[in-house]
């Protein structure tokens, strides 16, 4: 008895320190974002003398609006490409009766070993070529397509486990097979949708290679690389560059709020199977 209380109180401890490693990085940016430059260079353990609330103002005046605005439109086209086109191809290759279907599969699967770092040059290329350099797109077509393989990964694993019945009674109603698709399948994958979602918004949202190579024109770039040039702009205002990182981490966390219920159903959905 004593040992178990024991074990218990030694677990709650671990997940005690497990939060506040978690906690301390968000509570030390946000203490530090209300600042003065003088203050954070005295003591950056310590509570402002005076929350300067300007501080966020000053960051997204400066061109943080901007850069959230391309990181927005980016990431939405991006999500919604991945999503949908990873749950088309995954659901057509659980469901495809061609012998080839697993092979298709695999080849699709090598596309998580090539590293975006590989493919820069020959995508610079490429992107020039068709005129799309230093343009919007040239950031969400790479990520869609850096995407797909991983999405296609997840998608498939859970269509398997979808009951063939649903199916067959929607064609018996006379769906075809789109329609089945889009008013059967894919309302009832909330979860695995959702979770993929989750994943592709926080890869682009934080990407950085992409965007520093193939935009120059500071209109189009979006919040990582935007944030970076804070530094020349604002002749190193550490203050004002946590208040725009600050602002720029709280889609991340609303997304994930708002899609947390079906990120955890997915979640456990794949342990179960596992």
């Amino acid at each position: 008895m004593k040992k178990n209380t024991t074990l218990k109180i030694l677990i709650n401890l671990f997940f005690l320190v497990l939060v506040a490693m978690i906690i301390y990085p968000m509570f030390w940016l946000i203490l530090n974002s209300l600042k003065s430059n003088a203050e954070l260079y005295d003591n950056s353990l310590a509570f402002p003398i005076k929350a300067l609330w300007g501080n966020y103002k000053r960051a997204w005046d400066v061109g943080l609006s901007t850069y959230f605005f391309n990181s927005i439109l980016v990431s939405s086209i991006t999500i919604a490409a991945t999503v949908f086109l990873g749950a088309a191809c995954a659901y057509g290759l659980v469901r495809s009766k061609s012998k080839y279907k697993d092979m298709i599969f695999f080849m699709i699967l090598g596309g998580l070993l090539l590293s975006p770092q590989v493919a820069l040059i020959s995508l610079y290329k490429l992107l020039a070529a068709f005129n799309m350099y230093n343009t919007r797109w040239a950031l969400i077509i790479p990520y869609i397509a850096f995407r797909l393989p991983f999405a296609i990964f997840l998608m498939r694993s859970y269509f398997l486990s979808f009951p063939i019945e649903l199916e067959e009674a929607a064609y018996i109603d006379g769906y075809s097979t789109f329609q089945t698709f889009i008013k059967i399948v894919l309302p009832i994958s909330r979860p695995i949708l959702s979770s993929t979602a989750i994943m592709t918004a926080i890869f682009v949202w934080n990407e950085f290679l992409f965007a520093l190579v193939f935009l120059e024109d500071k209109a189009k770039m979006t919040v990582p690389i935007g944030l970076s040039n804070f530094k020349d702009a604002l002749s190193t205002d550490w203050t004002v560059m946590l208040a725009g990182i600050v602002i720029s981490s709280i889609p991340m966390l609303i997304l994930y709020l708002l899609m947390q219920k079906n990120f955890i159903k997915a979640l456990a959905a794949g342990s179960v199977k596992g």
